[in-house]
């Protein structure tokens, strides 16, 4: 891996937060991802599953964690099955972790290689009354895939149809939305690597500059900063490519007078960040384009003010969506009549502002969080308001990272990246 070892106590007190919610006489199981094929012997990247990532620290494909916290055996209250390592997977893939490697990154202390998963399982079945299943419940996920966690689940459920079955995500919602301290610390370096790569774009970007050359500017100085990319696709879209909300193709020209929007941002040992900024290809914004980002900007730092501990997100949004109807209005873009005659499902801002204004975000990008619980202390949001203007060529988002506080405003973990438009400016034309 790139990044620097994690200190294994976050790991450890993971899993405890974990089984302190679990049912007397119950088993959780967490399985890596797979690695996905291409075609012929190619395959993607692998992604380490991000739950067992967040109780183990295990950051390899073929593993699986056991959590038995009432065992009667107390070295199987906790157990990882890895691949067995040896010298020939050495040298063609790198070493694996070995049993001491794997507790030093873990803490935990009973390891087994997986060919023994079937019968230590068998022991721990006949020991326990329910099983935790890792199913994937985000209010987002459109999986169509049969994971290694599918498919481990069903081999469980059909092997022992005697137990009960439980839900992992019911816990994992609650507990990986709150962050520990390290985890905001290693979210905070994902941060610092982004700003890295965004004042290296404040000196790079110029009329005539490709988007794809941008997306490589970053991605140098991301990997030169122990990340291994980018937190999601990178989206950059100049003038009119802006108004696309998930833009991915990256293959435009950057032209004199246009803006460029930017949502793209690194990942440091598998926590995201998420940036989004908006420049004037030229160096300078055209008086209307400077209008409408400090619109912008003016939303996102009344929104800011209102995530604090209590607050219920869709209540936040409604809100949201009053202090952006209001600059609407100023910009021109909007009447009276326009909101006088709204649709209340579909408010007359939506026309300009389609999405959300605040999502969380931890280990995956769109993190985990039950959406109807009020906001809590050590949660972390992003803040991503945009206008987008069709008509006149160019959209606008602005987006930071922050974390909720127990009194005040949350702590910005992207203070230092510059935002201001005149800031931009000033740096743009130095």
């Amino acid at each position: 891996m790139k990044y620097l070892p994690i200190d294994n106590e976050l790991f450890v007190k993971n899993r405890k937060k974990f089984a302190a919610n679990m049912k007397p006489n119950s088993l959780a199981v967490f399985n890596s991802n797979d690695i996905y094929p291409i075609s012929a012997d190619s395959t993607l990247p692998f992604q380490q599953h991000r739950d067992i990532f967040y109780l183990s620290g295990v950051d390899q494909e073929e593993s699986i964690l056991v959590i038995f916290p009432d065992c009667p055996k107390e070295k199987h209250r906790e157990i990882l099955f890895l691949r067995e390592t040896n010298e020939h997977i050495a040298v063609w893939e790198g070493a694996k972790l070995d049993k001491e490697a794997a507790y030093k990154t873990s803490g935990v202390k009973m390891v087994y290689w997986l060919q023994d998963m079937e019968k230590v399982m068998f022991e721990l079945m006949t020991q326990c009354d329910t099983v935790y299943i890792n199913t994937n419940e985000h209010y987002r996920a459109s999986v169509e895939t049969e994971t290694r966690e599918d498919r481990f689940s069903k081999w469980l459920k059909q092997k022992y149809p005697a137990h009960s079955v439980a839900k992992s995500a019911t816990i994992l919602q609650r507990l990986r939305s709150v962050k520990e301290p390290q985890e905001i610390a290693l979210m905070q370096q994902a941060c610092d690597i982004t700003e890295k790569g965004f004042r290296r774009l404040l000196n790079f970007v110029k009329p005539g500059v490709w988007e794809y050359e941008i997306e490589a500017e970053l991605l140098h100085e991301f990997i030169k900063n122990r990340s291994k990319g980018f937190a999601y696709s990178p989206i950059i879209g100049s003038g009119k490519n802006a108004n696309v909300l998930h833009y991915l193709e990256n293959n435009k020209q950057c032209k004199a007078g246009e803006l460029v929007l930017l949502d793209t941002a690194a990942e440091y040992a598998n926590y995201s960040s998420d940036l989004t900024r908006t420049i004037p290809v030229s160096g300078t914004f055209t008086k209307r384009q400077k209008d409408v980002y400090n619109a912008v900007n003016n939303v996102k730092k009344e929104a800011t003010k209102m995530l604090i501990p209590g607050t219920i997100w869709e209540d936040y949004h409604v809100e949201v969506g009053k202090i952006m109807t209001s600059e609407l209005l100023g910009l021109g873009l909007l009447d009276k009549a326009d909101v006088q005659n709204e649709d209340p499902d579909w408010p007359a801002y939506k026309k300009y502002f389609m999405h959300g204004t605040s999502h969380h975000i931890g280990l995956d990008t769109h993190d985990y969080g039950i959406l109807t619980d009020p906001m809590v202390p050590n949660m972390v949001f992003t803040v991503e308001p945009g206008i987008y203007i069709p008509d006149e060529g160019f959209g606008i988002r602005l987006e930071d990272d922050v974390v909720i506080q127990e009194q005040g405003e949350p702590i910005n973990l992207m203070k230092n990246i510059p935002i201001e438009a005149d800031e931009i400016e000033d740096i743009m034309n130095s």
